[in-house]
């Protein structure tokens, strides 16, 4: 595209004003230079889009005003980590254990009686109430909770679990274990 030489001309007059705008926004003199440079690279690589005779400046502050707020929204979730202890601290369990928990967590449910098996995967993973749960299974409620708390004893007994620590700490599927074995407690001991 052959660009006009007041085109040329009025981009060159507008980076007073876009400076001013962009250190308005950012408060940063050295940052404003940068926005005012991206905005001018940016609508450079797009005059195919700019029609000539509608408002040039109004077009260029569009532009730095959406590439400040982009990367306003990427940074607003960046933690400053400039010594890099934060990263230091990072750490995450390998995701092989998580696994082969989760098989035996599978494997134990199989064994449990289909009756104490639904009643734990209606309460647990599905979030019924025991109300619910004893409709669906056309059972008293104090049966339900029966089952619910045979089916979480025998699942502790079969993964030999003491505590939540006892499987993959922050394995993506641990707090519906938490749940759905444990309930709100880790003893074997009480009702719910």
């Amino acid at each position: 595209m052959m660009v006009s030489q007041q085109l040329r001309t009025d981009l060159i007059g507008a980076i007073p004003n876009l400076r001013a705008f962009a250190v308005s926004l950012c408060g940063n003199p050295d940052r404003a230079d940068d926005l005012v440079q991206e905005t001018l690279v940016k609508a450079w690589s797009n005059l195919s889009s700019f029609a000539e005779g509608t408002n040039l400046a109004a077009w260029l502050f569009t532009i730095l005003r959406n590439i400040y707020y982009s990367e306003y929204r990427k940074r607003r979730r960046e933690v400053a980590d400039s010594d890099g202890a934060i990263a230091a601290r990072l750490a995450t369990a390998p995701a092989q254990s998580g696994h082969m928990d989760f098989l035996d967590f599978s494997g134990a449910l199989q064994k449990l009686p289909a009756d104490q098996r639904e009643a734990l995967i209606l309460i647990g993973a599905s979030g019924l109430s025991y109300e619910e749960a004893a409709g669906v299974c056309n059972c008293a409620v104090g049966t339900m909770k029966s089952r619910v708390n045979r089916a979480r004893n025998r699942l502790v007994e079969l993964l030999a679990i003491v505590s939540s620590s006892d499987y993959a700490a922050g394995a993506d599927w641990q707090s519906g274990i938490d749940s759905l074995i444990m309930g709100q407690r880790f003893s074997r001991t009480g009702s719910d």
